[in-house]
């Protein structure tokens, strides 16, 4: 596997896990919500197409802003569509976000054990922190879409990602 990078104010920093390929099959994860419980892929997706909106954390100002952006796009979705935000910030500081913020989106943490981070190829395991990155995937579980930021502290090509789910 040839060593991937994305830019973090313009420093390289390295991504662990593989580079998924669009057409491919979601794989599985364990993140932790803000109630502590685990849910898998098949718990957050539940038979719709799932966004993913994977962000390094939420105390910073551009996700922020991109979980709020997010938030708010949700009323324009389609009932089939589920838009979930994943950092590995601890649970009890997405929680606090999200009640501070009145969230419409649910937050989870891969901070545990980073299967999210590592099984999607977005870890920055130095850090242990996400790339910025999205992922939508089908209601079969195809992976139909996603964008990793090169630029961590930009922001993603929300247009895009909004005609994948829409699509």
């Amino acid at each position: 596997m040839s060593e991937r990078t994305v830019t973090l104010k313009g420093n390289p920093v390295n991504l662990v896990g593989p580079e998924l390929e669009v057409g491919s099959a979601a794989p599985d994860f364990t993140v932790v919500g803000g109630d502590l419980s685990t849910s898998s892929l098949a718990d957050l997706q539940q038979g719709k197409t799932l966004l993913i909106a994977a962000v390094p954390s939420l105390d910073t100002p551009v996700c922020d802003e991109e979980c709020r952006r997010w938030s708010e796009e949700t009323a324009n979705l389609p009932e089939n569509v589920k838009v979930v935000t994943i950092s590995c910030d601890l649970p009890f500081a997405q929680k606090r976000w999200c009640d501070a913020t009145e969230c419409a989106i649910d937050c989870y943490s891969d901070h545990r054990d980073t299967s999210f981070g590592e099984n999607y190829g977005v870890l920055i395991g130095d850090l242990r922190v996400l790339a910025r990155s999205i992922f939508v995937i089908g209601p079969d579980g195809t992976l139909t879409y996603k964008e990793i930021v090169p630029e961590v502290a930009d922001h993603p090509n929300y247009e895009a990602a909004l005609a994948a789910v829409k699509g």
